[in-house]
C-alpha cells in the first residue's frame, strides 16, 4: 500500500527559529535611507596587504584542496599569535583546525562532545546561533541569565546552580556579543574553579579578544589548569575585519582536537585556500591594522554610551566588542516593539535584545562598527523617536 508523507521536513528543522538578527537586517535591506547598527561587522575593508597576499595566491595558481586542518604555514602563525598575544600554547600539527568562520568551529565542537541528551550551560544574553547549535547536536541547552545588575557579567554561584550530572561544558563569550561585557582574570578563574571541581569543558568563544578597551584580554585557556578543558574558538571576522573571507579557527588538547577533525573532515573538508594565505599575512603582519581599528571602536563606544545615557537610555560601558546594549524600559516599550517602530518611524535598524535570551528583553544591540557621521546620525533619530512617545 502507498504510503503519502505529511513532510519530508525533519522535526528539528521545522522547530527552529529563524534568527532574530538577520530579519531585522532584511527588514532594513529593503528600505532606503536606513542607518544600520544591526549586524556585527566592521565597516572597515580588509586591508590592502592582506588582500594582496590573497590574489597573489591566486596569481600563483594555488587554488587545489588544502589539508583538512588548514595549511600549515596558517596553523604555525595561529600558533605563534596565540602565544605571543594570549600565552596560550599549542602544537599546530596536533591542537590547531582552520574552520569556515567561528560559528563552524562551536558547530563541530558542539557535535564531537555531545551525546544525546548532554548538557551544555550556555550563558545568556549570547549569540543568537549557541542555543540552536547544541540542540542541532542533541544536546541540551541550560540557559543562565547574567543581568544587568552585574553588568551582565555571569556570576561563578549562578553556574553552579545549574551544574547537574548530565553537564558537559559551558559556553562562555567574552568580550561577549551582544551585551560587550568582558570577564577579567578574577571572574574567569572562579569560573575556572567549578570546570575543575565538576570536571566540565569550557567553550570559549573568543573571536573578539582583540577588540579590548580598558584593560588587558585575558583567555580562558590561559588560566591555570584550563588549558586542556577550554575549546578556544576565534577567527578573523573582527580582528582584522575579514567577514567574508569566512576564516576561523579552533585550539583544543590533542585528545578532542583530533575527534573534530574527523567531524570536519566530513562536513566541511578545508576552509577557502586563498582566504587562509591572507590569514597568514594578517597574523604576520596586522598587529598595526587591529591597533588602529581598536583606537577608532574606543572613540566610538565613549561617544555612542554617553550619547544613550544623555537621551534617557541607561547604558553599561562595555570592555570589549563592538556592541552597546542600552535600556529601552523607560519607553514603556518592549523590545520588539521598539526595534519595529524605530525602524519604521526613523529609519534606523537595531536588534531587539529578547533574541539573544531572555535577560535581553528591555534592552537593544547596537552595533557600533560605524562610522562616527552615522552614529551621530543615529543618535539624533532614536532621540526624536524617543520623544515622539
Amino acid at each position: 500500500m502507498k504510503t503519502t508523507r505529511t513532510t519530508y521536513i525533519s522535526k528539528m528543522a521545522t522547530e527552529l527559529k529563524p534568527s532574530g538578527i538577520r530579519r531585522f537586517f532584511d527588514l532594513a535591506a529593503g528600505m532606503e535611507g536606513v542607518i544600520s547598527l544591526g549586524v556585527g561587522e566592521p565597516d572597515f575593508v580588509t586591508p590592502w596587504h592582506i588582500r594582496e597576499a590573497a590574489i597573489n595566491s591566486l596569481e600563483r595558481g594555488i587554488t587545489s584542496y588544502t589539508p583538512n586542518a588548514g595549511i600549515i604555514e596558517l596553523r604555525e602563525e595561529i600558533a605563534n599569535y596565540m602565544k605571543s598575544t594570549f600565552d596560550v600554547e599549542y602544537c599546530p600539527k596536533s591542537e590547531i583546525i582552520v574552520t569556515v568562520g567561528a560559528s563552524s568551529a562551536i558547530d563541530m565542537a558542539m557535535r564531537t562532545l555531545l551525546d544525546p541528551g548532554d548538557e551544555v550551560i550556555v550563558v545568556e544574553p549570547c549569540f543568537v546561533s549557541y542555543v540552536p547549535m547544541v540542540e542541532l547536536a542533541g544536546g541540551v541547552a541550560v540557559k543562565v541569565q547574567a543581568t544587568k545588575e552585574h553588568d551582565f557579567k555571569i556570576q561563578a554561584s549562578q553556574l553552579e546552580g545549574a551544574i547537574t550530572p548530565k553537564t558537559k561544558a559551558i559556553m562562555l563569550c567574552s568580550p561577549n556579543n551582544p551585551t560587550g561585557t568582558m570577564l577579567n582574570r578574577e571572574e574567569l578563574q572562579a569560573i575556572a574553579n567549578l570546570a575543575i571541581e565538576h570536571d566540565l569543558l569550557i567553550i570559549a568563544d573568543e573571536i573578539y579578544a582583540e577588540l579590548s578597551y580598558d584593560e588587558e584580554y585575558t583567555s580562558m585557556a590561559a588560566i591555570d589548569g584550563m588549558r586542556d578543558r577550554t575549546i578556544l574558538v576565534s577567527g578573523f571576522s573582527k580582528s582584522f575585519a575579514m567577514t567574508g573571507w569566512r576564516l576561523g579557527f579552533v585550539c583544543s588538547p590533542v585528545e578532542i582536537s583530533s575527534a573534530m577533525l574527523k567531524v570536519h573532515q566530513y562536513s566541511l573538508l578545508c576552509a577557502s585556500t586563498m582566504s587562509q594565505y591572507a590569514a597568514v599575512e594578517a597574523l604576520r603582519n596586522g598587529r598595526p591594522d587591529i591597533d588602529e581599528m581598536v583606537k577608532s571602536y574606543r572613540r566610538r563606544r565613549n561617544f555612542i554610551v554617553q550619547s544613550f545615557n544623555e537621551i534617557g537610555l541607561t547604558c553599561h560601558e562595555p570592555g570589549g566588542a563592538f556592541y552597546a546594549f542600552p535600556s529601552i524600559e523607560s519607553t514603556g516599550l518592549s523590545s520588539q516593539e521598539f526595534a519595529e517602530q524605530l525602524l519604521m518611524k526613523e529609519s534606523v535598524a537595531v536588534v531587539p535584545g529578547d533574541v539573544f535570551g531572555e535577560s535581553g528583553e528591555g534592552f537593544i544591540r547596537c552595533s557600533y562598527a560605524s562610522s562616527l557621521e552615522q552614529l551621530q546620525e543615529a543618535v539624533k533619530r532614536i532621540k526624536r523617536f524617543i520623544d515622539s512617545l
